[in-house]
């Protein structure tokens, strides 16, 4: 084994989204910085990023009621969707910005317009769904999104879902047109395709296993190059680490006091998929509805249109199951190696609030073929089993750290970034909305790592980004000239809505 040491600016570990975008931000504000990546995988978006491994939706609250909660007066909170909507037009912006300065091409192949719906029966639901979208509705972010508990108006919008349905209780659903399916794998291999064009090293099959700081203030990554079997010592000022489930791991050994206190569980995902042209083309849109009474927010069922190398499926879901595995392509030994001295109490305490979970869980392990049938019959009636299949979705891990609100062992459902006091290295944890709101995500890292730039990129960043630091809820007129201008960038215009 012979070790090789190298210096260089920037370490991106894990080549996703999240990599991706951070990489490209900072290729157009500081071009000179040299930036290497690293992947155990023989190419880029291979784990969550994959388009087979997440559903693919344009997260802007425009149906995930999750985003929404009900207060005891009965008002209706919608500052969380807000947040995640504003989140993604940052997103939109980004990705238009690239597309106009040719830096990646053909829009279409990553992000195309799907409607976004929330559906609900039974009378109390509705009501929650009506106060909901009177809420959202007034709000500029949501303008444009429609509200009926017509059957047959329904019947328009969803035909699939409304085929052979006994209507024995009341039904509603919201609809709105400006949703998105994102293929986040098609646009994570384009960011590093741009990347590569732009000197930006690329190390495929290139697992990192170790990360240390040196005397001298760098950190040094340890790589195990895959194929050729020899151990390579990198060092950079500032390291990233965006291995999606593989971060928390890579995080402990950087024995970093923020690292502390930070436990993981992890939940693998199952989809049911639809290549049935006949059925395919009877439906159209993203379909949310409501999670079951004790289920988690990561169980919301939802019917799915897909683009996937530009062919049209169905996918419903998700179902969950476990795996101690933090990446599907992982090790079994993951979430016992992930329990240290200083994170036991807290991995115990999460273990102990944390039983509706698992019941859940259990439940979900114990599904037949038929039972998940069943629970695709409650959105589409008259699914034939034949023409569906169950695809292995990507593996996730739930941040569980201790609170101030929460107490010890607090389950997190959002996405996280730890970062050094310095700002020397940084990591990301955590799951949805992740790949949505990455442009949102790599800002703040950027805010957190290099506060003494940000001033001199601020001119360029709102150039790429021209909301960024202004409430696009309090700027309406900017928001509609931001949505408008994406939508045309983007290949997202009025006309793209109609579909044979």
């Amino acid at each position: 084994m012979s070790s090789i040491q190298k210096k260089t600016d920037i370490i991106l570990i894990g080549a996703g989204v999240m990599s991706a975008t951070l990489g490209s931000l900072l290729k157009e504000l500081a071009p000179e910085w040299k930036i290497k990546v690293f992947e155990k995988l023989e190419k880029a978006g291979e784990e969550s990023s994959k388009e087979w491994n997440n559903a693919g939706t344009g997260h802007s609250a425009l149906c995930e009621l999750n985003y929404t909660s009900e207060k005891s007066d009965g008002s209706i909170d919608i500052s969380k969707a807000v947040k995640v909507n504003e989140q993604f037009q940052l997103s939109r912006q980004f990705w238009s910005y690239l597309v106009k300065s040719n830096l990646i091409r053909n829009p279409e192949d990553f992000i195309k317009p799907v409607p976004h719906m929330s559906l609900v029966q039974g009378e109390k639901n509705v009501t929650f769904l009506k106060n909901h979208f009177k809420t959202l509705s007034n709000n500029p972010l949501f303008q444009g999104m429609e509200f009926s508990d017509d059957p047959e108006k329904l019947k328009e919008w969803i035909p699939l879902i409304m085929e052979g349905r006994t209507l024995n209780e009341p039904i509603a659903a919201t609809k709105t047109d400006s949703g998105t399916d994102v293929n986040f794998g098609a646009l994570t291999r384009m960011l590093f395709d741009h990347l590569k064009d732009n000197n930006v090293e690329m190390n495929y099959k290139h697992a990192v296993k170790d990360i240390k700081r040196t005397s001298d203030g760098l950190w040094e990554v340890k790589v195990h190059d895959v194929e050729n079997g020899k151990t390579e010592c990198h060092t950079a000022k500032f390291v990233f680490i965006g291995g999606g489930g593989g971060s928390l791991p890579l995080l402990q050994k950087t024995n970093i006091p923020e690292s502390k206190h930070i436990g993981g569980f992890p939940v693998s995902g199952l989809f049911l998929v639809c290549n049935n042209p006949e059925v395919v083309e009877q439906h159209h849109g993203k379909v949310y509805g409501k999670a079951k009474v004790g289920a988690p927010p990561m169980s919301v069922p939802h019917l799915d249109t897909r683009y996937i190398d530009n062919k049209k499926s169905l996918l419903f879901g998700p179902f969950a199951g476990f795996s101690p595995k933090f990446l599907k392509n992982g090790s079994n030994l993951d979430l016992i190696g992930s329990i240290k001295p200083d994170n036991l109490l807290t991995m115990l305490y999460a273990g102990a609030k944390e039983m509706a979970l698992t019941k859940y869980l259990i439940q979900q392990l114990m599904l037949s073929s038929e039972k998940r049938m069943e629970e695709l019959r409650e959105f589409i009636p008259n699914a034939k089993s034949e023409d569906w299949e169950v695809v292995v979705a990507g593996q996730r891990v739930q941040v569980i750290k201790d609170t101030e609100a929460g107490g010890k062992g607090t389950l997190q459902f959002g996405t996280e970034v730890v970062s050094a006091s310095d700002g020397s290295i940084a990591a990301l944890l955590g799951a949805s909305p992740g790949a949505s709101t990455a442009v949102h995500v790599m800002l703040e890292v950027m805010e957190k790592c290099f506060p003494q730039h940000m001033k001199e990129w601020e001119t360029k960043i709102k150039e790429m980004i021209p909301s960024y630091g202004v409430s696009l809820v309090e700027n309406p007129s900017l928001f509609q000239e931001i949505h408008t201008s994406t939508a045309e960038a983007l290949c997202l215009s009025e006309r793209e809505l109609v579909y044979s």
